[in-house]
């Protein structure tokens, strides 16, 4: 089990289940945030995935499971160890990681860096999925949808785009993900 990692596992059985099961493994990042009003601070409070699957109407067999609830940019490399960890024993061949922008490069370097025989998708968002205008639920779906489609490897999916692990970057300028060798 993963350092800080609720034991519980949310799985979503809706019917008929395709024929792939993935697993989410849920990090934080900006997909999860909440608002305090009172303080204008953003916080965690618990994943929004369980929801937005269910809003989406998913039918594909997923099992949800939260290692931890960070910002990106306090995530430290024992942190990508032990998502590399969790994705080397995860019977599950795609996985799908929800994860902050900022640093998700270095997460998806560490996973790409290791060859495992596994698809996995890196995804996040911009804007907080509770503030309703969140670009959160749009990068889930595609994720999912590339993590049932794509061959082994290293992706992270922003936007409608899936990318390589080896050639991706966040536009710090236009907030978008793009490949390098643009």
């Amino acid at each position: 089990m993963l350092p800080n990692s609720q034991s519980e596992s949310f799985t979503l059985r809706n019917q008929p289940p395709l024929s792939m099961n993935i697993k989410i493994l849920v990090t934080g990042g900006t997909f999860d945030k909440e608002y305090d009003e009172i303080n204008g601070n953003l916080y965690f409070k618990e994943t929004h995935i369980p929801e937005m699957l269910r809003l989406g109407r998913c039918t594909v067999d997923i099992e949800v499971k939260t290692a931890m609830m960070i910002d990106s940019l306090e995530m430290t490399e024992e942190n990508r160890e032990s998502i590399l960890d969790y994705c080397k024993q995860c019977e599950e061949e795609k996985i799908v990681i929800t994860h902050g922008t900022d640093t998700m490069e270095k997460t998806a370097h560490v996973l790409g860096s290791a060859n495992l025989r596994k698809t996995i998708i890196l995804t996040g968002a911009m804007i907080p999925y509770k503030f309703g205008s969140s670009d959160g639920f749009f990068n889930l779906g595609s994720a999912i949808a590339f993590a049932g489609t794509l061959p082994y490897g290293v992706y992270v999916a922003m936007n409608g785009r899936y990318f390589n692990w080896t050639n991706v970057t966040k536009n710090k300028k236009t907030g978008v993900f793009e490949e390098i060798s643009q």
